[in-house]
C-alpha cells in the first residue's frame, strides 16, 4: 500500500486523534449546559446534592454499597489506602506497571511500594509473582495488595484475592481504567475491600477536570473516606484526624451524571473497536500466532469483560513506528514508557535495572492506537494500512 493510497483513502478527515471527545460532547451537548445550569443555578459547587447523587449511581452501577466521590483517581487510591489501614512504616505490593499515581499515592500514605512483575500475556500484576515476593519476606509490614486493572481489563483476581486471604492483606482494586469491566461476573469495584476509580478526562467515563471515586461495601470504611476528603472533618470546623482537602466539585458531579447512563453503550463501541483492530490487524499479516510477526497484541482473558480503555500493541521498532504515524497525523501514546520501580524518585528503594523483566520489556514495545466510542472503521483501516506500510 502506498502513501498516496493511504492518502485518497483519508480525503474526509485530516488526522485520526488518539482521542477525540469533540465527538463525544456533540451527543450529550444540551445535557452537558443543562448540567452547567442546574449547579449554577443552585449555588452549591463543592460537594452536595450532586455529589450524593453521583455517589448513589455509580454505588448502584458497580453493585457496591457505597460511593465516596473525591477530588481525582490519585486522591481516590490514598483515600482507600488510608481508609484499608494503612499507615506510615507499612509496606503495599502493586505492579511496576502502571501510572505513576498507584506508587505515588502509597508513598503519600507514609508506606513503601513494593513493586513486582507483570504477566507478559496481560501486564496485569502477576499473581505469581506476588507470591514469591511475600514468601521472601523483608524488614517492612506488607499490609495491603494494590492489583491495577491495566487498559481496562480486570487484573486476575481469583488468585490475586487468594494471595491476599493466605497472606491477611487488605486488596484495594485500581479501578482507574476500568469502570464497567468485570472479571467473571463480579464488577469492577466490588471486589477487594475498595476500589478507586478515576474520571480523568480521557477515562471511559470522563469529567470535565479532574475527578475520582472509591467504592466499598464496609460502611464504616465509607465513612471514614468522607472524613479524611473533607481535612478529617465529621462536622464544620472539627477534626477527628489530620485528612486532606479533597473533595469533589458539583459541577464536575453533575456531568458524569450526564455521562453514566451513556457509559455502558460507549464501553460496548470500544469492545467492537477493539474487535475490529484485532481483525484488521490479522487480515494485514501483522499479528500471527507463528510469533515471527511484528507486533503482538495483549491477551483478553477468557474471565475478564475488557472494556478497553486503551488499545495497546506491543511492537517492534515501537519508537520508530510511533514516529512514522506520527508523521502521517494518526495519534499514539505510550503507557508508560518507564517501569515504576526505574523512575528516578523511587532510587530509594533499591532496584536495578533487569530486576522486572517483563516490566521493562513492555515499556519499550507497548503503543496505544486510536481508541474512543466514535472512532470509525474507516479511520482503523487507515491506521492499520499504515502500519504496515512501516513494517512493509
Amino acid at each position: 500500500m502506498t502513501q498516496s493510497s493511504i492518502a485518497k483513502r483519508r480525503t474526509s478527515f485530516d488526522r485520526i486523534p488518539l482521542l477525540d471527545l469533540h465527538r463525544q460532547y456533540e451527543q450529550i451537548r444540551e445535557e452537558v449546559l443543562a448540567a452547567f445550569e442546574r449547579v449554577c443555578a443552585s449555588q452549591h459547587f463543592v460537594l452536595g446534592a450532586e455529589v450524593e447523587a453521583l455517589e448513589r449511581e455509580v454505588a448502584a452501577f458497580t453493585g457496591a454499597s457505597a460511593a465516596v466521590g473525591c477530588a481525582s483517581g490519585t486522591d481516590a487510591l490514598w483515600l482507600a489506602l488510608v481508609a484499608a489501614g494503612v499507615q506510615p512504616g507499612d509496606a503495599v505490593i502493586t505492579t511496576a506497571f502502571s501510572f505513576f499515581a498507584s506508587a505515588s499515592a502509597i508513598v503519600r500514605a507514609g508506606a513503601r511500594p513494593v513493586l513486582v512483575d507483570v504477566d507478559p500475556a496481560t501486564l496485569n500484576l502477576d499473581a505469581d509473582c506476588v507470591k514469591v515476593r511475600l514468601h521472601a519476606g523483608g524488614s517492612y509490614k506488607i499490609r495491603a495488595l494494590l492489583p491495577v486493572h491495566l487498559y481496562g481489563q480486570c487484573a486476575d483476581m481469583d488468585r490475586l484475592q487468594s494471595v491476599a486471604d493466605e497472606f491477611k492483606l487488605s486488596l484495594i482494586e485500581d479501578a482507574a481504567q476500568a469502570i464497567g469491566a468485570k472479571w467473571r461476573s463480579q464488577n469492577a469495584g466490588t471486589m477487594g475491600v475498595a476500589s478507586p476509580f478515576s474520571f480523568y478526562p480521557t477515562k471511559n467515563l470522563s469529567a470535565y477536570g479532574d475527578a475520582g471515586l472509591v467504592t466499598t461495601s464496609d460502611s464504616n470504611l465509607a465513612e471514614h473516606m468522607r472524613r479524611l476528603r473533607n481535612h478529617g472533618s465529621p462536622r464544620r470546623y472539627y477534626h477527628d484526624e489530620v485528612g486532606w482537602n479533597c473533595r469533589l466539585d458539583a459541577i464536575q458531579a453533575a456531568i458524569l451524571r450526564v455521562k453514566l447512563p451513556h457509559l455502558e453503550s460507549w464501553n460496548q463501541h470500544r469492545r467492537q473497536r477493539a474487535a475490529a483492530y484485532d481483525r484488521l490487524l490479522a487480515d494485514a499479516g501483522l499479528i500471527s500466532k507463528k510469533n515471527n510477526s511484528p507486533l503482538r497484541t495483549l491477551q483478553t482473558s477468557s474471565h475478564a469483560f475488557h472494556v478497553f480503555h486503551q488499545y495497546v500493541i506491543r511492537a517492534e521498532r515501537r519508537d520508530e513506528l510511533r514516529k512514522f504515524l506520527g508523521d502521517r497525523k494518526i495519534g499514539t501514546e505510550v503507557y508508560y514508557p518507564i517501569p515504576l520501580h526505574l523512575q528516578p524518585c523511587f532510587a530509594y528503594l533499591g532496584y536495578s535495572a533487569g530486576d522486572l523483566p517483563e516490566s521493562e520489556r513492555a515499556a519499550g514495545e507497548v503503543l496505544a492506537l486510536p481508541m474512543f466510542p466514535e472512532l470509525t472503521e474507516a479511520e482503523q483501516k487507515c491506521v492499520v494500512e499504515a502500519i504496515a506500510e512501516f513494517y512493509s
